[in-house]
């Protein structure tokens, strides 16, 4: 039986069946109107597609959740465009494309401990862990007095994502990246 979820259970990243398709919340807010009724206005990604959409839902309008079967599963390496994971039950390997990781893939590094997504056998994207570990390749050098603004700088790291790190980070380094909104959190512990 199919799990029914309304309104008020609105969160970001539930998934839900809307419209012939799959749909996950990005961003939601519940907004109420002056003398009418209140409203929840949404930005949602349809998961196959991809593309964004805004919409504004009735609060009380119900839709089936969707939940994903996970499994554990590790980045082995790239081979050609597709990335290739090991299943860490079988040890049977796997190929997943850009288009299906999306920006998952900035985040992959050897090594890394993933849940594979899959709902009616197909598979939907990955699960990332919170944060993930990567070396800074390149970053401007910093300069005395540099601390006073309080501000960054930005850093390259090993999979190609930059973002903005302090100013006493140098190449070389490792930095911890929060996976869900893509910031430096801290210098890794050695």
């Amino acid at each position: 039986m199919a799990q029914v979820v309304d309104t008020t259970d609105f969160y970001v990243g539930l998934k839900f069946r809307w419209q012939d398709g799959i749909w996950e919340i990005v961003e939601y807010d519940h907004q109420k109107m002056g003398r009418g009724g209140a409203v929840v206005r949404t930005k949602l990604r349809n998961v196959e597609s991809r593309s964004i959409v805004e919409n504004s839902f009735k609060p009380g309008e119900k839709f089936e959740r969707i939940i994903y079967e996970e499994k554990p599963a590790q980045y082995s390496y790239r081979d050609g465009e597709d990335y290739v994971f090991m299943d860490l039950a079988t040890y049977d390997q796997m190929s997943l494309s850009p288009e299906v990781l999306g920006d998952a893939a900035k985040y992959l590094v050897d090594g890394l401990e993933i849940q594979i997504e899959s709902f009616e056998g197909k598979v939907m994207g990955i699960e990332l862990p919170k944060s993930v570990t990567l070396k800074v390749v390149d970053t401007p050098p910093s300069f005395k007095g540099d601390t006073v603004s309080g501000g960054g700088k930005p850093a390259t790291l090993e999979t190609g994502l930059v973002v903005t790190v302090p100013v006493f980070v140098e190449p070389g380094e490792d930095v911890v990246v929060d996976t869900r909104t893509g910031l430096y959190l801290e210098r890794a512990k050695k």
